[in-house]
């Protein structure tokens, strides 16, 4: 039995997951965030190893087909994939870990039954802010933004699929939630909030 909790978190592009994932990760012990592998380019300020592993198409599918992913999927038209490897053994070290990965990816983790999973979706208020929050970045063009959205409105359908949904209006009370699933999760499991199992005491 795995002592960590693997957290698969989703969300339309846009509604500030990867916002708040670096407000929360730091206020967390024991929490790591797993580093996916995909085929798309770098976007400004992206590091590779840290946002991402950026790997061309080809090296992708020899992963793909020697089995290196616990799931993958394309994505506007690039693969994307986490290595099976590294999460398993972070949960076995007893140390959670965040997948950030699309419903698709959400589905084939939660259908194949091979790893025990907390699903969280993060929504947007609604398709017009996340539209104006798309145009405010100004990082795509208008094929992409008008793409994005239309994935956007199918992958909201999903959200019965998850065990939690919190919706990013104010950033700060999200990253809250966010807190508390990840520590109500962890006292589901007998474990401290700074991820440490609890002492076997009074039946615990």
């Amino acid at each position: 039995m795995k002592a960590g909790r693997l957290f698969i978190i989703s969300a339309p592009s846009g509604a500030g997951k990867t916002t708040l994932l670096q407000m929360v990760m730091p206020r967390m012990e024991r929490l790591v965030f797993s580093v996916s592998h995909t085929t798309r380019s770098p976007r400004p300020g992206e590091k590779d190893g840290a946002d991402y592993f950026f790997i061309s198409r080809t090296v992708f599918e020899e992963m793909r087909d020697r089995g290196a992913f616990l799931e993958w999927a394309e994505v506007h038209g690039k693969f994307y994939g986490t290595g099976r490897q590294e999460v398993f053994a972070w949960l076995e070290a007893g140390v959670d870990v965040i997948l950030d990965i699309d419903v698709q990816g959400a589905a084939i983790i939660r259908d194949s039954g091979l790893a025990d999973a907390a699903f969280i979706f993060i929504s947007p208020p609604g398709l017009a802010e996340l539209e104006r929050r798309l145009r405010g970045r100004a990082q795509d063009a208008e094929e992409t933004i008008l793409l994005r959205l239309k994935n956007a409105e199918m992958e909201m359908q999903a959200i019965g699929n998850y065990d939690y949904l919190i919706v990013n209006e104010r950033l700060e009370e999200a990253a809250r939630v966010l807190e508390a699933i990840i520590l109500a999760e962890r006292a589901k499991m007998r474990r401290l909030p700074s991820g440490l199992p609890a002492q076997q005491q009074g039946g615990l």
